[in-house]
């Protein structure tokens, strides 16, 4: 299978049109639950050219909102190009003039890859709850699958942030010779307890909508109240208190003064209104079930019994950025994957960056990581 991509008159510097493409494999995936799931599906997109040598492809990773849609435009218009379209084309970190860059939509999602809106082969009808729970090394072992289908025995370097990253550790850890490079930015080696308490809150919002009906929505109107508190809740923890405070404050959104109402006053309730509201029109809710689920089940140090136990069998390069407000991935996290690799002698590097962003800082503060990853892939 070979992959197409169609680029039309830059745009805002962009990449400009590009084509979203899918991978089918009929084989059942074998899963780490010990099921199977059969066919699947990829989304994916790929930017700039495959050279001859097939050694310039990069892998990017998304986090737990993203998609395969990392870069450019669907159509002239689209009003919002791809989720890292700043960090993707001719002169930019990953240079589609030196690489081929690819990025699918994870196995569970909702953008193109098989995962619970999908039909279930045995009923004609979306999987719903049906669908089988998910790891991080399922998703990795269906994006090997594709790598594969495009001929591609190595790939230059792996990279993603948040759950991104945990998707690239896991290239590292289990495909250690087909990984040359990988970029970790706001990650993890395991879902903190913490991390994990925020998911499931997000999951019991979902789940308790009298319209979620134990995942068989596809038929009638969605949890739409559900997974908007579950993103409400998740967004909070993508941002930082100093950024929220620079960007609200105490602001009311309508008036000068208390209207001393149970009503939504307070620009940052109506900000967090808007996220949820513009979720439900792009997100499936048992998606975002699945998905944290999957998130909650990393763990590296307690599948391998030690970071350095996990990483001795990769001689992989890495470079970690972190963000300073970051609380949800705060740089200790980083910092106890770079110690492991110490440890053990593999070549790694670490950057802590100064951020009032929140966990978000890798999405959005893009000056400051582009001289060091430049740098790092070229090396």
């Amino acid at each position: 299978m070979t992959a197409v991509m169609t680029v039309t008159q830059t745009r805002h510097a962009s990449i400009g049109i590009v084509q979203p493409r899918y991978a089918t494999w009929l084989d059942p995936l074998p899963l780490d639950s010990g099921a199977a799931l059969g066919p699947v599906t990829l989304a994916y997109e790929t930017y700039g050219e495959l050279n001859a040598a097939r050694d310039n492809a990069i892998l990017l990773l998304h986090a737990l909102s993203g998609d395969a849609h990392a870069a450019g435009y669907h159509s002239s218009g689209d009003r919002k190009p791809g989720w890292w379209d700043d960090m993707i084309g001719p002169g930019r970190p990953f240079d589609t003039e030196r690489y081929f860059v690819i990025c699918s939509n994870v196995l569970g999602g909702c953008k193109g890859s098989t995962g619970p809106s999908s039909t279930n082969p045995l009923t004609g009808r979306p999987y719903g709850a049906h669908f089988p729970v998910l790891t991080i090394g399922d998703m990795v072992r269906a994006q090997a699958r594709l790598i594969d289908s495009l001929g591609i025995d190595q790939l230059h370097a792996v990279a993603g942030g948040s759950m991104g990253g945990f998707q690239a550790l896991e290239w590292a850890i289990s495909y250690p010779e087909r990984v040359g490079k990988v970029v970790l930015l706001a990650t993890s080696a395991r879902s903190s307890t913490q991390t994990i308490a925020w998911n499931a809150i997000g999951r019991r919002a979902i789940m308790s909508d009298p319209r979620w009906r134990g995942g068989n929505y596809y038929d009638g109107e969605p949890p739409v109240d559900g997974l908007a508190v579950a993103r409400m809740i998740g967004h909070i923890t993508y941002l930082s208190e100093p950024s929220l405070e620079r960007k609200f404050g105490r602001a009311l959104q309508h008036s000068d003064a208390p209207a001393f109402s149970l009503e939504q006053e307070f620009a940052i309730e109506s900000y967090l209104e808007y996220q949820g509201t513009s979720f439900n029109a792009r997100f499936d809710a048992n998606s975002y079930l699945y998905i944290t689920k999957a998130m909650d089940y990393w763990d590296l140090p307690g599948r391998f019994g030690s970071l350095d136990a996990a990483f001795r069998n990769t001689s992989t390069a890495f470079m970690l950025i972190s963000f300073t407000s970051d609380w949800l991935y705060p740089t200790s996290e980083s910092l106890a994957i770079a110690d492991a690799l110490r440890r053990l002698r593999r070549p790694v590097e670490h950057i802590e960056l100064e951020s009032n962003a929140g966990h978000d800082a890798f999405l959005v503060d893009y000056e400051q990581q582009r001289e060091p990853i430049v740098a790092f892939l070229n090396r």
